[in-house]
C-alpha cells in the first residue's frame, strides 16, 4: 500500500541528502507507490537516444527521480 505523500505537483522543496544536497525546485511529478518524485533541475542523467526518422539521436539531459525522505518542503 502507498503511503500518503506530504507534497504535491508544483510544490516548491529543497534536497536535504545525496548529490544535489541544497539546490531547490519545483516538483514536476509524484510517484505515491515508489515514494519518490521528480523534481526540476535535480538528479539530472543523461540518457542516450537512437536516431528515428522523426528525432535525431543523442544524449539528453533529463530529471530522475528521487526519494521523498530526501527532500522538505520550501514556505
Amino acid at each position: 500500500m502507498a503511503q500518503k505523500l506530504k507534497m504535491k505537483k508544483g510544490d516548491k522543496v529543497v534536497v536535504i541528502t545525496g548529490k544535489d544536497k541544497g539546490k531547490t525546485g519545483e516538483v514536476l511529478r509524484v510517484m505515491p507507490k515508489d515514494s519518490r518524485a521528480v523534481v526540476q533541475g535535480i538528479n539530472m542523467m543523461k540518457r542516450h537516444t537512437r536516431p528515428t526518422q522523426t528525432n535525431a539521436g543523442g544524449i539528453i539531459e533529463k530529471e530522475a527521480s528521487i526519494h521523498v525522505s530526501n527532500l522538505a518542503h520550501i514556505d
